[in-house]
């Protein structure tokens, strides 16, 4: 078992298995690294997580990037160790092509980035044409029939959003049967200078609509039911606990352990080591993480 200074027991990789994407989101932190071209090879990448998994490492999620631009994921999917869940994120362009492959080749399920369903406003958010809106709601269809489930909805509530944004997508969702879980993501800041969404007043705009509330001890997330719909709100900012709580560890695109999301200046680099050298170096990686937020 991976332990770190801190007392938090690392169950968890989050791997980036590219920096490329098929679109252009302004509010894009792209895993909080910089860009690069090389990319690891699916070899390199089912090694890690072997070794991973001898150290106690149960769940892994693939981003990227768009993992979906990599024409090799299934490839990776396939040839994984046992694992208690292999999920992606994605942005559901591609997806309604590939979901079922993608669940034949070992994924459990996936999340989706949907913050609207204007097809014109996505546009601007996304920097794409507007029929690119109508590819990912066939995506997240997709997902569902193929059963990778829960689907998990990211809606990133951005300053200026109209009011009713939310109450539409919570309206769309009911459809899936509780197939679909709606997440509702406070924005992080990367430099962007955000003008500050007041999470405060959406959460309480849940609670007056939730049939019940329940807290998870991780990251401290509420999760309200509403009208038949789970909507679980991630609020990272100044969030002591969310830190105090975080059990995981990433993987940088180009072969890099990342030991905190907000932080480029502890990564270990594992490209090209052997699994003897990979299974200290994670040790390494984990003896650097720190809490981002420490505050009570």
């Amino acid at each position: 078992m991976l332990i770190d200074p801190y007392g938090r027991k690392i169950s968890s990789l989050r791997i980036s298995i590219t920096s490329r994407c098929n679109l252009n989101c302004f509010y894009c932190h792209n895993e909080g690294q910089n860009g690069y071209e090389n990319e690891i090879s699916p070899k390199e990448i089912v090694k890690i997580i072997k070794v991973a998994a001898g150290l106690g490492i149960r769940r892994v999620k693939f981003s990227g990037g768009e993992p979906l631009v990599r024409t090799d994921f299934e490839e990776m999917l396939s040839s994984l160790p046992s694992l208690q869940n292999v999920s992606a994120t994605t942005n559901g362009v591609l997806l309604s092509e590939r979901a079922t492959g993608l669940k034949t080749a070992g994924l459990d399920r996936v999340n989706i980035s949907m913050d609207t369903l204007d097809p014109g406003v996505y546009a601007k958010i996304c920097g794409c044409s507007e029929n690119i809106h109508q590819k990912v709601l066939d995506g997240i269809d997709a997902a569902v029939n193929a059963g990778l489930t829960p689907v998990k909805l990211n809606m990133v509530m951005l300053n200026g959003s109209r009011s009713d944004e939310l109450d539409n997508m919570i309206d769309h969702i009911k459809r899936y049967n509780g197939d679909v879980i709606l997440q509702v993501i406070e924005p992080m800041d990367f430099g962007h200078k955000w003008q500050k969404v007041d999470m405060d007043a959406i959460e309480n705009k849940l609670q007056s609509r939730a049939s019940s509330v329940v807290e998870r001890k991780l990251h401290r997330r509420k999760k309200y039911q509403i009208d038949g719909v789970e909507v679980e709100v991630v609020r990272p900012i100044d969030n002591s606990k969310f830190c105090a709580n975080c059990n995981r560890l990433r993987v940088t695109a180009d072969g890099k352990l990342k030991p905190c999301l907000l932080r480029d200046d502890n990564l270990v680099d594992i490209h090209q080591a052997s699994n003897s050298e990979l299974k200290d170096l994670f040790y390494k990686a984990v003896k650097k993480r720190e809490p981002f937020y420490k505050g009570v």
